[in-house]
């Protein structure tokens, strides 16, 4: 192996350790204070980790800076913007190894902007069940958690803020949530518990065969045999399907969504979905490249079986929440598909497909829980006209739902567009079968989101909301979000341009 060393920008190092210092350290003292300053608090405790997230963009490498440190890597390495690894657990080997590249920095950027939305949005609208200071507090908890995943580069690190989620988000769906939280909550614990347990074998797994945990040196599956690989990729693939979730592990989705509060489900869709998406790319293809190679076929399967089942089953919804969660079935199978094909556009197309669903399907959950608090229900049948009567919210969830459908355009459209391209691309009966699928899968998806607006949108009013506008708080949280899915749709690059040379080095892995 060759030794490499690496030299990142104070600064750089610095607001890696931010990211997760501030928002912890914002928990905390959000937990001490009273309730309306301690949600005040905590939404410009999300604004300062927010803007902390935009510096670490222009971070590249510099022969000037603290914390160096030497890895050894058997060929030449995919250097991140910057890093930071210090020693943490030493008789284990394993170190507080940081870092942030073009697979993890849209993520970052992501999760600070939707958690800042939720603390905004918690600061005048508190769903009742608890108090809003501690959701505003768990909310920063879950932050640092989503961060700490995309930011880890050592394997034991990467499952430790994994698993820092879990709690909080029971918390705050069994917290604050609807009538049936507390079963919904126990089903999702128990279901990311069972991937839990597979995640913690896959790490033991492939750190005792390769005597580390450094994702850098893992690269590539250096150090791991066939079969090593096999057996680590197939404990990856299920654990994070769990987390994402895809089809068959997804059922915990509709009940958590249907149940969970606003900010809850924006969150939980927005980014917490993404940890299971990117650890199956950063992890499983990263670490286990002819795993995936092997399991390739099967993925590529059980993603078309995802965006046609999430497709027919949202066709038969009569909830507005659990019809949209139900479309996150059908959205993240596209992102598997992408990642199915293991080349560099299905790749790419994943990166964008979980970044528009992040930002679209966030809209989507805010507007369902706008209309769902003016009417006291998320019946369809009980939500008819409502063009008639908040003509605003009409607007603006007919936005969202094109979207979500993938209109050229907008940001739902490149990432699903490209999966298919990608399947065709890697070509043989199979993939292009799968691509054909798919396509119609896409059709599908323009059915059940026509059939919701015209349930919800059109004919008479059924009543009269008794707030009809779109409040000032409304506006500051959902405005982000509308801006995106333009600009991603015009211009994807916003999303990709760092991406390219991860991306490549994934691919050329399993060549």
């Amino acid at each position: 192996m060759t030794s490499y060393t690496f030299v990142f920008p104070l600064w750089s190092q610095v607001l890696l350790v931010a990211l997760l210092a501030v928002p912890a350290a914002g928990a905390v003292l959000v937990a001490l204070l009273p309730d309306r300053p301690g949600r005040i608090t905590a939404a410009v405790v999300a604004a300062v980790t927010f803007a902390l997230t935009i510096p670490l963009g222009f971070a590249r490498t510099s022969d000037f800076g603290w914390f160096a440190y030497t890895t050894s890597i058997d060929g030449p390495p995919v250097v991140p913007w910057t890093g930071l690894r210090v020693s943490w657990v030493p008789a284990l080997e394993v170190d507080f190894h940081l870092g942030v590249d073009g697979l993890s920095y849209p993520l970052i950027v992501l999760t600070g902007l939707l958690t800042l939305l939720c603390c905004l949005y918690t600061v005048r609208t508190v769903p009742p069940g608890g108090s809003g200071r501690s959701l505003a507090a768990l909310l920063l908890v879950l932050e640092v958690g989503i961060l700490g995943t995309f930011l880890a580069l050592d394997l034991v690190l990467f499952f430790v803020f994994f698993e820092v989620v879990l709690l909080p988000m029971y918390a705050v769906i069994a917290g604050w949530g609807g009538p049936d939280r507390r079963r919904a909550a126990r089903k999702f614990v128990l279901y990311t518990l069972f991937g839990s347990v597979l995640l913690l074998l896959g790490v033991f797994t492939v750190v005792v065969a390769a005597e580390t945990a450094d994702l850098m040196a893992l690269a590539g599956g250096l150090g791991l045999s066939r079969t090593t690989q096999y057996v680590a990729f197939a404990l990856f693939a299920v654990a994070f399907a769990v987390k994402a979730p895809l089809w068959p592990l997804h059922t915990w989705l509709p009940d958590a969504h249907t149940e969970a509060p606003t900010v809850g489900s924006v969150i939980l869709a927005g980014v917490l979905l993404k940890m299971g998406t990117y650890g199956l790319i950063r992890v499983g293809v990263g670490v286990a490249p002819e795993g995936a190679a092997w399991a390739a076929p099967v993925l590529g399967v059980l993603a078309v079986a995802a965006i046609i089942i999430g497709s027919l089953v949202c066709l038969r919804q009569t909830e507005l929440k659990r019809l949209i969660a139900y479309s996150s079935v059908g959205h993240m199978g596209f992102v598997l598909l992408g990642i199915a094909t293991l080349t560099v556009t299905g790749v790419q197309a994943a990166l964008l497909g979980n970044i528009a669903h992040g930002v679209i399907t966030g809209l989507l959950f805010f507007l369902a829980g706008a209309i769902k608090d003016r009417a006291h229900t998320g019946d369809l049948a009980g939500l008819g006209g409502l063009r008639e009567s908040a003509p605003r919210l009409a607007g603006l969830l007919g936005f969202a739902a094109l979207a979500s459908l993938g209109l050229p355009g907008l940001a739902g459209f490149w990432g699903e567009a490209f999966a298919v391209v990608a399947a065709v691309e890697r070509g043989g009966p199979l993939w292009t079968t799968l691509a054909v699928i798919a396509a119609v899968g896409g059709a599908l998806t323009a059915a059940y989101f026509l059939r919701l607006l015209r349930r919800v949108t059109h004919g008479p009013a059924v009543a009269d909301l008794p707030h009809p506008g779109v409040t000032r708080v409304e506006w500051a949280a959902w405005s982000p979000l509308i801006l995106l899915a333009l600009l991603i749709g015009l211009f994807p690059a916003l999303v990709l341009a760092g991406a390219t040379d991860p991306v490549t080095a994934l691919t050329e892995a399993l060549r």
